[in-house]
């Protein structure tokens, strides 16, 4: 039994996922990091275990008809954990935020500026005051009524409807009408109606083009349709829909992204004329600070507006400006004073916004907690994280324990205590290889972390390849660049780089198929490849398409007629019905959050007992699905299609992913991965441009190693390869950089530098340059 002062937290049994019965003890107040390669269980010790138990204790202390309303992580599978504090999670979320999601509204900003001009403003002589509410763009108190708060509103103009008036409404003048059937049937309702589909638009009357373009009213006709003669043609009841009302509907309704991004197409955005983009109501301002509005306060940089809020006349000023500068002090400690309160969030890149969150947590005041973090340096330039260290030292400082998965070999060489697990992924790790101070990890023969953290040599320098062209971009002026030029070399290698908000991703984002001399455009990003448990590895490659071929080929399913279909479990037929083919159930508990089980049917198998009685060497198609893709390259490899999938998912470094891996299980790395594969397994291609956004955010030094072979491989094969990249060791063995900067924000948004990683690293003013100079050969 240990003392109620036992420094330690002590884990004992853990065997979330990976783990294999893992017993670890971690000091509290310590800044602790928590590494291994890709895989290995890291993430299942840290949140999986510790976390999601310091959690499930809070829980029980929780009122039971409330613990309802609060997402829960579920209990580990663990012995005990003793010592264990209650705990913060701070994780990479990976979900699109609303255009109405603000830096001020993540920060909680925004609420104390509204406070303080509720109750310290300048109201209008006779003017009643407002409550907080009224000065927020996102109630209904306070939103501009014009663009429901907004600052924006869509419209449609007969240039962006029709963007070619030669053609008659029959040869498609009305560009935004949709394909297919349902353009078709607009067109013979309009004919039904009198009107002259066969007539070029420009001659028809305006009064004709203004009603087919914008009219409200919805008059319902008899077509008689002329279709091919061998098909059956029945009048129907057609109702018409005018152009801009099809656009306004699919833009405001459609749950299909396509949809609506086609549907902007034919849109025209323009600041609001009643708010003139300030998103608000004329009486909330009317209100001023400080000689401003609330939106010229929440439009200046975080810099700036603390300067501007220098107290006031009243006591209830003070207390409030007070309050407000303390909490912009640590966003703008953490490197982000260019940015406004009005900035919205899809703009912001990943890397600004766990830092906003993580300055959030450093005004909390919380101390004797555990934080434990998800990779805080991921999308953070080393100028960045030298900031980001000194934040987490506060944080254990206020008297806390810092807990941080991390790749990071700076994040590793400034923490306190490290535990390394492994050694290897998957099925091959899930061991604790080291949990003490990080010198003596140098010992630990298995790890592969010792290599990279200790080992000093530079990589060998390779020779710089020639480009065979140039791919010009711009002039950009989007975000914070200004009429930014960039030239690409093809064929070759090139690494964009520069701090956090320095404009790297907006400038990749210029680069398109219809840009001369691009070809064939390949983007491999970090969003999810399903946002389904039924998306998994084996559907998403078309890996299972083959492997559901070769069970319906055997001699069993013959017999029994069944084809591949059979072998889906997304389809009735093959899959066990009692779950739909999910292979568990969800539990609905009183007062508790609904649980899932393996479901009472299949036992989690997914398909019904006559599907699974057909085997293949011995292994039902439930039993393929659970191999592991090193597994299953020895179990299929006979089986040419199916062998060369899983040969390329290997060559990414997956080979401990499980074939039925769900889709929601995966990591944004691991994901970038898996695109990455299934277009290796294509074959090559010369001349594909591939364009990845930090595709070594996630990954251990040992399996960025692994990820740089391929991408070489690629550039040696005839395509070429841009990446955004702050790993310098990436940077470096590449054979053009591009220096974004000098700064973030306002500060950055212009090319620094252009050259080889040598040139780069010798440039006077680039944040880059003294980093890259460390790791150059």
């Amino acid at each position: 039994m240990h003392s109620p002062h036992d420094p330690f937290v002590r884990v004992r049994g853990a065997r979330e996922h990976n783990l294999r019965g893992v017993d670890v003890d971690v000091p509290r107040d310590v800044l602790a990091v928590f590494t291994g390669v890709s895989g290995s269980g890291k993430s299942s010790l840290a949140f999986g275990t510790i976390y999601a138990e310091a959690q499930r204790r809070y829980f029980e202390s929780v009122a039971p008809y409330a613990r309802r309303l609060i997402h829960q992580v579920g209990a580990p599978k663990v012995g005990e954990i003793t010592g264990l504090p209650p705990a913060v999670s701070l994780q990479q979320r990976r979900s699109a935020p609303t255009s109405r999601s603000s830096v001020g509204t993540v920060t909680n900003l925004s609420n104390s500026l509204r406070m303080l001009f509720s109750r310290a403003g300048d109201y209008p002589p006779g003017a009643e005051r407002l409550d907080s509410d009224s000065f927020s763009p996102n109630t209904a108190a306070g939103a501009c009524p014009e663009c429901h708060g907004l600052g924006r509103v869509h419209r449609t103009t007969e240039e962006s409807l029709v963007p070619d008036p030669s053609l008659s409404i029959r040869d498609g003048a009305i560009a935004a009408w949709p394909g297919a059937w349902q353009g078709k049937n607009l067109r013979d309702i309009l004919d039904a109606l009198g009107y002259d589909v066969d007539r070029p638009w420009r001659e028809l009357p305006a009064e004709q083009r203004r009603w087919i373009l914008f009219t409200d009213e919805q008059p319902v006709v008899t077509v008689h349709p002329v279709r091919d003669a061998d098909r059956i043609q029945r009048p129907y009841q057609g109702t018409y829909m005018s152009a801009r009302r099809y656009v306004m509907k699919t833009f405001a309704d459609s749950r299909s992204a396509t949809l609506r991004a086609r549907a902007e197409r034919f849109l025209t955005a323009a600041p609001c004329p009643v708010c003139g983009g300030s998103r608000l109501r004329p009486e909330a301002l009317a209100v001023t600070f400080a000689g401003r509005t609330i939106a010229e306060l929440a439009a200046l940089p975080l810099v700036e507006l603390a300067e501007t809020l220098d107290g006031g006349a009243s006591e209830t000023a003070r207390v409030l400006t007070g309050d407000l500068r303390a909490r912009i002090a640590p966003v703008v400690e953490l490197g982000l004073g260019y940015l406004s309160l009005d900035r919205a969030t899809p703009t912001l890149s990943a890397g600004e916004l766990q830092r906003l969150r993580l300055a959030t947590q450093l005004r909390s005041g919380l101390f004797g907690v555990v934080y434990v973090l998800d990779e805080p340096s991921a999308g953070l330039h080393p100028a960045d994280t030298e900031a980001l260290l000194r934040v987490l030292a506060r944080l254990k400082e206020a008297g806390n324990s810092v807990f941080v998965v991390e790749h990071h070999l700076d994040v590793m060489r400034g923490a306190d205590w490290l535990v390394d697990v492994g050694p290897r992924a998957g099925e091959h790790g899930g061991r604790v290889l080291h949990s003490g101070p990080v010198a003596e990890l140098a010992s630990v023969a298995d790890s592969a972390t010792a290599r990279f953290l200790f080992e000093d040599a530079p990589a060998a320098p390779r020779p710089v390849r020639t480009a065979r062209g140039r791919l010009t971009v711009g002039p950009v002026t989007r975000h914070n660049l200004r009429g930014v030029t960039a030239a690409f070399p093809l064929g070759v290698f090139t690494a964009v780089t520069g701090v956090s908000g320095s404009g790297k991703s907006t400038l990749i984002g210029e680069i398109t198929e219809e840009l001369p001399g691009v070809g064939r455009l390949v983007s491999v990003d970090q969003r999810p490849i399903g946002r389904t448990p039924r998306s998994n590895l084996a559907t998403y490659t078309g890996l299972f398409d083959v492997v559901r071929k070769v069970f319906a080929a055997t001699d069993e399913a013959r017999a029994r007629g069944y084809g591949a279909g059979r072998f889906s479990f997304n389809v009735a037929g093959g899959r066990c019905e009692t779950c739909q083919g999910e292979g568990f159930v969800s539990v609905e508990l009183l007062f508790l959050p609904s649980t899932y089980a393996p479901c009472p049917e299949c036992g989690g198998a997914r398909y019904n007992a006559e599907t699974l009685q057909v085997r293949y060497r011995g292994r039902s198609v439930a039993d393929v699905l659970d191999l592991t893709v090193e597994a299953a390259a020895d179990f299929f490899a006979d089986t040419p299609a199916v062998a060369r999938s899983l040969a390329t998912l290997l060559d990414v470094g997956l080979g401990y992913l499980r074939l039925g891996q769900p889709a929601t299980e995966l990591s944004g790395g691991e994901a970038q991965r898996i695109k990455l594969a299934s277009e290796l397994q294509r074959g090559r291609r010369g001349h594909t441009l591939y364009l990845l956004d930090e595709p070594t955010t996630g990954l251990h030094p040992a399996d960025v190693e692994v990820l740089m072979r391929q991408l070489h491989g690629l550039v040696d094969a005839g395509n070429t390869v841009v990446v955004v990249e702050h790993d310098m060791s990436v940077v470096a063995g590449a054979d053009w950089v591009i220096d974004l900067g000098p700064g973030g924000g306002d500060a950055g948004g212009r090319v620094v530098a252009a050259g080889t990683p040598a040139e780069v690293a010798a440039t006077a003013d680039s944040a880059t340059a003294p980093y890259l100079a460390r790791v150059m050969p």
